[in-house]
């Protein structure tokens, strides 16, 4: 066996007490350091086997489906060729062709679209304080209908975002990380700066930067989150970031302003949100579909924003980062100025010089999906990748 591949599969061994099997993976603090670990190793171990033009179908049959209530282009392909990769069929679930529309109840439509169902993928980021309870619903919905015989298995549920988390996201991010610094160890004592940046639009979700801070604060690194003053993330996240340095080694600090985040950084993810309190009251009036409420918060905010302009990730600003050589990351897609806007969250020249590891750090979100769906219907990926391994079946008959 590649000896790569075999220290993959001897570090998976390693790995105790692990409870992804048929287990949903909604946020990554609600797993332990070691299940996260798992995720990571799988993936890299699936992303080794199509490098390598080896098959890593595991699933001769299957549906994977996925429900996405905002728009999405890197997720929804990422999920799309995670099911495929691991021999699964993609269908997405459109709300308005469905009965959905007409009162259907997540109970109903939960268990009516799973009968032959292995995995499903929500992303649900529109409404603070609605995605991770409704991801839970349709898993009490889905319980129900496996302890009653209406199913003969149960699918496993993988958040693509949510209000509170995008693990997803944060994931591809930190095994971007792994690789860039060559092991999870290496990235200990490592800088994060998770800023705020300006955008000419408003409405981004909060759990971005709520996932970046929550998982990385789990290894040991230094987190530093920057915001203008009223652009507070869940308070609750910003607890669960402290708490997690106790444990883990690292820090975790709130910066005065860009810039002194930026200060020494070996990493910088400049990244625009909508604060706190503008996402609750655009809850409330997207519940009660006041066109002309949210009209008039959009010129609010987009005024407030506009006081801010200078929370931009420029030339000048990264030569405050270490060395000058910080690696730049986002979740894409960036608002580069003088490309895609005039002024944005990032000036074109710095985003051009890392489009390859931007480009990068997107490509591990088909692994980490593909290894939340294989951890959760398998119970001991090492012995099925060893298995896949060992079989070496091309994926491309060549």
């Amino acid at each position: 066996m590649n000896n790569t591949y075999s220290q993959l599969i001897e570090q998976l061994n390693k790995l105790e007490d692990t409870k992804l099997f048929q287990k949903d993976f909604l946020l990554t603090w609600e797993k332990s350091e070691d299940e996260l670990k798992q995720i990571f190793l799988v993936a890299e171990a699936l992303k080794y086997l199509h490098d390598n033009n080896i098959s890593s179908k595991c699933f001769d049959s299957g549906l994977a489906i996925s429900l996405f209530r905002d728009n999405s282009t890197r997720t929804r392909f990422s999920y799309a060729s995670a099911a495929n990769l691991l021999g699964l069929e993609i269908q997405d679930l459109d709300e308005k062709k469905s009965q959905i529309a007409h009162g259907e109840t997540v109970r109903e439509t939960a268990n009516m679209v799973s009968f032959l169902t292995d995995m499903i993928g929500i992303r649900d980021d529109m409404y603070l304080g609605e995605g991770d309870r409704y991801q839970r619903e349709v898993g009490d919905a889905l319980d129900y209908g496996y302890k009653t015989g209406l199913l003969n298995q149960r699918p496993g549920i993988i958040n693509l975002q949510s209000d509170i988390d995008h693990p997803t996201q944060s994931m591809a991010d930190f095994l971007h990380l792994i690789n860039h610094f060559g092991s999870i160890e290496n990235l200990k004592g490592k800088k994060v700066a998770m800023t705020w940046a300006y955008s000419p639009s408003y409405g981004k979700p909060l759990s971005v930067p709520q996932g970046v801070i929550g998982l990385f604060t789990r290894f040991g690194m230094d987190v530093e989150i920057a915001y203008p003053e009223g652009y507070d993330v869940i308070p609750e996240i910003m607890d669960i970031a402290s708490n997690n340095v106790k444990q883990s080694g690292g820090s975790f600090k709130k910066a005065k302003s860009m810039d002194e985040a930026f200060k020494n950084a070996d990493i910088v993810y400049p990244k625009s949100w909508a604060p706190f309190t503008v996402m609750q009251e655009r809850t409330k009036l997207l519940k009660a579909d006041d066109t002309k409420g949210l009209d008039n918060l959009e010129q609010k905010c987009l005024a407030q924003n506009a006081n801010f302009k200078d929370w931009e990730c420029t030339e000048e600003k990264m030569k405050l980062t270490k060395n000058g050589e910080a690696l730049y990351m986002h979740c894409l897609p960036a608002d580069i100025s003088n490309v895609s806007c005039e002024q944005g969250e990032v000036q074109d020249t710095v985003f051009d010089r890392y489009r390859v590891p931007l480009y990068k750090q997107a490509g591990y979100k088909p692994y980490i999906i593909a290894s939340m769906m294989l951890n959760n219907k398998f119970k001991n990926p090492a012995d099925l990748l060893d298995k896949l391994f060992k079989e070496n079946k091309q994926r491309v008959k060549y």
